[in-house]
């Protein structure tokens, strides 16, 4: 069986089926021109398969960039080992002001305009809000299309110029140390702990696709946790699960998260 088809069959039926295909075409573009790939942005569960894929071929190294430190979504690049340049991440930013004296605009306001002018989700990289403005990272490509098209978030009129990437702003994660008991080791359980709600919230969170376990839609309350797994909910932050600790004499399980905000 050959790289492609193993990989291939790893993820299949999975979330990442179809972006697996693709990091697997530019794996193996990389390997036969002996040089290097670049790949749109791609969440955690996207840079996750890159790193799986690069594993799998002899001499191809993969590295990731999404403009600043503690990017969520980064490009990849895929490069074989005999490549000696420096290829260029094509990276840019664009910043989008609007007056927010009567209106306040969202991630998902800045996002769904985004879409609305047929710019796919792969495209964009993280979107970064302060009181008026959205710094948007983007392919380099991409950027004079928005600087022309992109005039209104929501109710409000914008204005688009280029930025630059030094204008980014470093993410600085801060962690909660979370120890708690749970009855099993469930996804429902770990989540209501982790997140401050009941398994039931925490059940209908799953039933409406909301959470996820590394990076992938929790199908089941049911599905289990196991240590270094990561859940999250949009809006809410990431959860890790940093350490089981074993039974209390009651016959709960006593766990060590860490929620980041």
């Amino acid at each position: 069986m050959s790289n492609r088809e193993k990989i291939l069959r790893f993820y299949r039926g999975s979330e990442g089926e179809d972006k697996v295909v693709r990091l697997v075409d530019a794996a193996e573009k990389a390997m036969k021109n002996q040089k290097f790939r670049l790949t749109d942005f791609l969440d955690p569960f996207g840079q996750e398969i890159a790193e799986v894929v690069a594993a799998n071929f002899d001499g191809l190294q993969v590295s990731f960039n999404g403009g600043y430190a503690g990017a969520e979504r980064q490009r990849a690049i895929f490069k074989h080992e005999e490549f000696r340049g420096t290829p260029s991440w094509e990276i840019a930013v664009v910043l989008a002001e609007w007056k927010d004296v009567f209106v306040h605009i969202g991630h998902r306001d800045v996002l769904g305009s985004l879409m609305s002018l047929g710019i796919e989700r792969d495209i964009v990289g993280d979107i970064q809000l302060q009181q008026g403005a959205a710094r948007i990272v983007v392919m380099e490509n991409m950027a004079e299309f928005l600087l022309t098209h992109c005039m209104q978030f929501g109710a409000a009129r914008v204005r688009c110029t280029l930025d630059e990437l030094s204008s980014l702003v470093p993410r600085e994660e801060r962690c909660k140390e979370i120890r708690a008991t749970v009855a099993s080791l469930r996804a429902d359980s770990i989540a209501g702990a982790g997140f401050g709600m009941s398994r039931s919230r925490a059940a209908a969170d799953i039933a409406a696709e909301k959470l996820k376990l590394n990076w992938q839609s929790v199908k089941n309350a049911s599905q289990s946790v196991k240590e270094g797994d990561v859940l999250s909910i949009r809006g809410r932050g990431r959860l890790e699960v940093k350490e089981i600790c074993g039974q209390t004499k009651k016959g709960r399980i006593s766990v060590l998260l860490h929620r980041y905000l």
